[in-house]
């Protein structure tokens, strides 16, 4: 062999193993540090509270949190030692919101969440406070000290430790009358049926995983298996809070997460009935991106070995600590809701301005055509609270979201156009209704079922509640 090539293979050699022996210092410098920081850590004193019901809760909680490890995890049990009559004080607000019947089918119900990061641990949490009987968690991941900034419940003295044991322990002493079971697995569709319907179907399942795989083969499940689920889409890169949504995934826009899962759940036969939380906030050249990975990394090769499990992703999303809390919650309130038997019929897509504009000139237009004049009785800000508002954005006649082939018409002629005489249409719809009842001025009844008609006499009630307070 020749002496350059002997020495160029020895140069390799040694610039491997200088940065083996770098990896390792700085990882063993990263650990060091991180037990440094937990040994700084004080202890908490247990608080002193002087209300006699208060000393009484303390000393029940504490009585409850004796903890059995077993393989699946760490499951806190909600026994009968924790008194009746201070669950009933610690969800009096809860009670006073749903009303008796709507909490006990809280108290009843068995709610899974899969993915106990950023968003999943906030969802739990308030499922828990809100006392849901049994929550379940499914997670394989550890806490991490970048994972604090969003994390509802993990500290520093949690990082290293898995996050369904982080928040079981959290959760056991905030509301040791709900049963908090965790499974420090990876979900995985082979293992489903064992993760999600073990002790009993759940009456909620919420998805937050952030793999785009993983995501669709459990909602996949959910909806081939009939189990109710809502589905958190991407959090990273946002920050404008009033552009987050709630609505089918059909209806997602501008986020990627949701883009790649409609269209995966497409190929498998499935377009719609699945609620899911989503940031119709638009990227832009000043907002966060993806971060690219070192060229010292790509120049080591096998990039996906990088990753903590296999096809999961590698880059870093940066994220704003306060927006997957914001996607925990809603997807909270979703779940609490519906099983309370009060859900909220949600609004689908907001601030379409133009959209607004054309609906007012269009029913201007439509005024002219059958009295002469343009002159209508409500402005733009009437428009949105109708299309908004009164109607959520669908067609009273169809019931499928208008999106922007949106029309308002008059619904009655022998009344004149007012708040409580105007419906929402698409705009073939508003074609055919002044073609068939307006010009002709027959009554809608001769025209439309009595589904249309409840519809309508349902939504003119609404805003003569909500004309009240604007």
């Amino acid at each position: 062999m020749k002496t350059g090539t002997i020495a160029a293979l020895s140069a390799v050699a040694s610039a491997a193993t200088a940065v083996a022996v770098t990896l390792v210092v700085q990882e063993y410098r990263h650990d060091r540090a991180v037990r440094e920081l937990k040994r700084s850590i004080p202890d908490v004193p247990t608080p002193q509270v002087p209300q006699d019901v208060g000393q009484a809760a303390v000393a029940a909680g504490a009585a409850l949190a004796a903890r059995r490890h077993d393989e699946a995890g760490i499951e806190v049990d909600a026994g009968e030692e924790y008194p009746a009559e201070l669950v009933a004080e610690q969800l009096a607000r809860t009670a006073a919101f749903f009303g008796d019947e709507g909490l006990a089918a809280i108290r009843a119900a068995s709610v899974v969440v899969v993915g106990c990061g950023g968003v999943g641990s906030w969802v739990a949490t308030m499922l828990a406070r809100n006392g849901v009987g049994r929550v379940r968690l499914i997670d394989f991941d550890q806490v991490t000290l970048s994972s604090l900034n969003r994390h509802a419940a993990a500290t520093v003295a949690d990082v290293g430790t898995p996050k369904v044991a982080a928040l079981a322990r959290y959760l056991g002493r905030v509301a040791p009358f709900v049963r908090i079971e965790s499974r420090n697995t990876l979900w995985t569709l082979a293992e489903a049926e064992e993760l999600l319907l073990e002790g009993g179907r759940p009456d909620f399942v919420v998805d937050a995983i952030d793999n785009i795989e993983t995501k669709v083969d459990l909602l996949e499940f959910c909806v081939r298996h009939d189990l109710r689920v809502v589905s958190s889409m991407g959090a990273a890169c946002k920050a404008d809070v009033t552009r987050i949504n709630i609505g089918d995934i059909s209806a997602t826009q501008e986020d990627g997460l949701a883009r790649a899962t409609r269209r995966r759940l497409k190929l498998r036969g499935i377009t719609s009935g699945v609620p899911v939380v989503f940031s119709s906030e638009k990227p832009g050249p000043d907002k966060p991106t993806l971060l690219p990975l070192a060229d010292e990394v790509f120049a080591a090769g096998k990039v996906d070995e990088l990753s903590v499990m296999p096809d999961f992703r590698v880059r870093i999303l940066p994220v704003l600590g306060t927006m997957p809390g914001v996607f925990g919650l809603a997807a909270a309130t979703y779940v609490l809701t519906t099983l309370a038997g009060m859900p909220v019929e949600y609004i689908e897509q907001k601030a379409r301005v133009k959209v607004y504009d054309a609906v007012l000139h269009a029913l201007s237009g439509q005024s002219m055509r059958l009295t002469g004049s343009q002159q209508l009785p409500f402005d733009a800000n009437d428009i949105t609270y109708l299309v908004e508002e009164v109607f959520r954005g669908k067609s009273v006649v169809s019931g499928v979201a208008a999106n922007s082939r949106v029309a308002l018409s008059q619904w009655d002629p022998a009344r004149p156009l007012a708040l409580d005489n105007v419906v929402l249409l698409t705009k073939d719809e508003a074609k055919a209704h002044e073609r068939d009842v307006l010009v002709p001025k027959r009554a809608p009844g001769d025209v439309y079922g009595a589904a249309v008609l409840s519809t309508v006499a349902a939504r003119q009630a609404e805003e003569a509640c909500y004309r009240a307070f604007r």
